[in-house]
């Protein structure tokens, strides 16, 4: 059922929901699964991982055996919030979108390393950013659209109202995209991140299935199984503690102490993560410059002073490392 690090599989069920799914199709579980080792029945085991060359095995025969070539799309608009466990169960439970967000970020290591997700805010516009923690090989482009296209839809749901906004993909449209033109008007390819970009306001949507018992107690779930993993969850409390009050950033030094570690303790952790305090800090400022870019009314030199560079041109420079292009020509593509 997969080997190494468990956290670094991916869980069951969503193995499971594949195969839930391709039976649409008339394709039987045995034809998906043969010479996996797997089964149905042990793939509804909670505690089930499949490591991901097994998953990009499936969910290329999936395809095959369907004929389907847009199966991610299909797998998005049926996801369920209660494939996600524990942390599903604690955003359905939460009061608002926003919460619900949190504790998707917070604890999305318990179900994966392989993908995290955080959200960005600049003043009216918000964005949930899915991040590559891994390789995902031949599985990329099937789990980061069905991602994306679940987590609106699972949002849909969850408010009980139609949502607005843009999905984004970091890779180059797939050639069927031809076939579905009614996800045409949502999706967007060959950007720079993986992200859904929507108006602010959502954030402090309330959840139709709100519970304030509930989720108190799916959150004390979620934080045990999170204390179970060596320091799963640091690069994200290391983003979450990067914004001073300012809203500029944190060096290493206090988000270190911020964290009750000392900042040779924080890099050392991190970088056993397979990140460090420079590159999650420059993730977080490409974030926030796509969004910032997003209103026209705002001056390059006034963007770049804002993620705290002094001069333009560093601002610049950078933003060319992390999108293979400009501030200036970013802004006049995404228009």
């Amino acid at each position: 059922m997969g080997t190494g690090d468990r956290h670094a599989e991916i869980p069951g069920i969503y193995v499971l929901d594949v195969v839930t799914l391709a039976r649409r199709w008339k394709v039987r579980p045995d034809a998906l699964l043969a010479d996996t080792g797997l089964s149905e029945e042990s793939l509804r085991d909670p505690g089930a991982r499949v490591s991901l060359a097994t998953c990009t095995r499936i969910f290329e025969r999936a395809q095959e055996l369907t004929g389907e070539p847009a199966l991610a799309l299909y797998q998005g608009m049926q996801m369920r919030v209660s494939s996600h466990g524990f942390v599903g169960f604690a955003a359905m439970t939460a009061s608002t979108v926003r919460e619900a967000l949190t504790f998707a970020e917070r604890f999305a290591a318990t179900r994966t390393s392989l993908l995290g997700i955080s959200t960005v805010v600049e003043h009216d516009t918000a964005a949930v950013v899915i991040e590559e923690r891994a390789d995902l090989g031949g599985l990329r482009e099937f789990a980061i659209l069905g991602l994306i296209v679940g987590l609106w839809q699972i949002g849909q749901t969850l408010t009980g109202r139609t949502l607005r906004g843009a999905a984004e993909c970091s890779f180059p449209a797939p050639a069927w995209m031809k076939r579905v033109p009614f996800a045409g008007d949502m999706l967007r390819f060959d950007r720079p991140a993986n992200r859904l970009v929507f108006a602010s306001e959502l954030l402090d949507a309330p959840l139709v299935s709100a519970d304030p018992v509930a989720v108190q107690l799916a959150r004390a779930q979620c934080e045990r199984e999170l204390a179970m993993l060596v320091d799963a969850g640091l690069p994200g409390r290391v983003r979450a503690a990067l914004a001073d009050a300012d809203g500029g950033f944190r060096s290493v030094d206090e988000v270190a102490h911020a964290l009750h570690l000392s900042a040779r303790t924080l890099k050392r952790k991190l970088a056993a993560a397979g990140t460090s305090y420079t590159a999650i800090l420059d993730e977080t400022r490409r974030q926030r410059a796509m969004l910032l870019l997003e209103d026209r009314g705002l001056p390059l030199a006034e963007i770049a002073g804002r993620l705290g560079y002094t001069e333009l041109p560093n601002f610049t420079r950078a933003f060319r490392k992390w999108t293979g292009t400009t501030p200036a020509a970013y802004r006049k593509r995404a228009s």
